[in-house]
């Protein structure tokens, strides 16, 4: 409550002699105000909608019989395999023992949305397939990233998809890295 102290000392008289009464400031009373603030708070906390978490979705395959499993085209299939370091590797259709050392290549995660964009102009959309591969030292944020350049390349869901990684590509990977001297 706000107050205020007006008296004069008694009489209403003007003039000589006459004392003037002291002007007093106000005082205000802030405790009501707290109230009002934990009032406000709650009001806002209970009607506030949190943030809600974004997820990405992805379409995840089902566990066909061998006989009912997608066949791929070896001239739309690129594989893409993680490895560690950032470090990326890719080859076109099935690996041919005669010619893998021009088959298989390294890039980084600068290049491979140029390669993805690429082999999806030079691809019909039919016969398109990326087959992404991590390896056991590869980074989970590896694996998130190269499906965001999946969705920044817009790559249609169905187009590509996460397998597992074979022992010969494992192999393949380990000697690249050990001859690059990646660590």
């Amino acid at each position: 409550m706000a107050e205020m102290d007006t008296s004069s000392g008694g009489s209403h008289k003007k003039g000589p002699g006459v004392k003037k009464g002291k002007k007093l400031s106000t005082r205000v009373d802030l405790t009501p105000m707290v109230d009002l603030g934990f009032l406000l708070v709650t009001f806002f906390v209970f009607t506030t909608t949190m943030q809600q978490s974004t997820a990405m979705n992805m379409n995840e395959p089902k566990d066909d019989k061998p006989e009912e499993q997608m066949k791929v085209k070896n001239s739309g299939a690129m594989t893409i395999l993680l490895g560690k370091a950032d470090q990326i590797y890719y080859y076109y259709g099935q690996l041919d023992p005669n010619t893998i050392s021009e088959q298989f290549k390294s890039s980084n995660f600068k290049d491979i949305r140029n390669l993805i964009l690429e082999k999806k102009k030079a691809t019909p959309i039919d016969d398109l397939m990326y087959i992404i591969k991590s390896d056991s030292t590869s980074t989970f944020k590896n694996a998130i990233d190269i499906l965001d350049e999946m969705s920044i390349s817009a790559v249609p869901p169905g187009h590509y998809a996460e397998v597992d990684m074979t022992i010969t590509e494992a192999e393949l990977i380990r000697l690249t890295e050990v001859a690059n001297g990646v660590k």
